[in-house]
């Protein structure tokens, strides 16, 4: 059942993520005092009868008008440029996954692993269990532990896909022939979704991404059993 919380973005399970949602509550802020500004200022005018003289031929308003907005960008780029840095912090990974994207499904190598390779298909709804989520469920899971630096290489099998993880902050094409990657760290143990995030055919709205952080000991073992 859908609920006005749904409106908003999902919880956070990154710092990538915590510092998108800071950027984005930040910036309405502002957003919201500059559209009551402008309006109470229009409000104003109307009520008052007055002309367009006090707003453009005015020196001291001039002046106000063209340095306000100044500071207000300045305001905006400090934590903007935070967030895009940690968005490709350089920091050494622990884990390498390869991802790649095909018509309509993911494959994924682990790097550090010798032969942990899987491909990941959605369930179907007729198989769904109960409480399961419909178009999100996958036969696999990507098992990553959590608190642990993951770099993630995404490339396509055919044509251009997307990896994107909502509640981790994260999004990369996956486009033939090149590679692109990105870096996180997921906080706390659970089970994400993710779908691909470019048109990428016919069945494009059926090849989730499903993620399950579990601590490290119970990586290990699956890793082993895997293997």
């Amino acid at each position: 059942m859908p609920t006005w919380s749904m409106l908003y973005m999902q919880d956070s399970a990154s710092p990538m993520m915590e510092e998108l949602s800071y950027f984005h509550d930040f910036t309405m802020i502002i957003i919201s005092m500059i559209t009551m500004l402008v309006g109470l200022n229009m409000l104003f005018m109307y009520k008052y009868k007055m002309s367009n003289r006090f707003l453009v031929q005015n020196q001291t308003t001039e002046i106000l008008w063209t340095i306000l907005p100044v500071f207000i960008l300045l305001m905006i780029a400090s934590p903007s440029l935070k967030a895009l840095y940690l968005l490709d912090d350089p920091f050494s990974p622990s884990i390498t996954i390869k991802a790649t994207g095909h018509q309509w499904y993911w494959a994924y190598e682990y790097s550090d692993f010798p032969d942990l390779e899987f491909t990941s298909y959605m369930i179907p709804e007729v198989d769904l269990t109960e409480n399961s989520n419909r178009l999100l469920e996958t036969d696999n899971s990507v098992v990553i532990p959590f608190n642990t630096p993951i770099r993630m290489i995404t490339t396509g099998g055919d044509v251009i896909h997307s990896w994107t993880v909502p509640s981790l902050g994260v999004k990369a094409d996956a486009v033939p022939g090149r590679l692109n990657q990105m870096m996180f760290s997921i906080k706390r143990p659970g089970v994400f979704y993710g779908q691909c995030s470019e048109i990428c055919g016919a069945n494009h709205s059926f090849m989730p991404i499903k993620l399950e952080s579990v601590p490290m000991k119970t990586f290990i073992n699956w890793v082993e059993l895997s293997e």
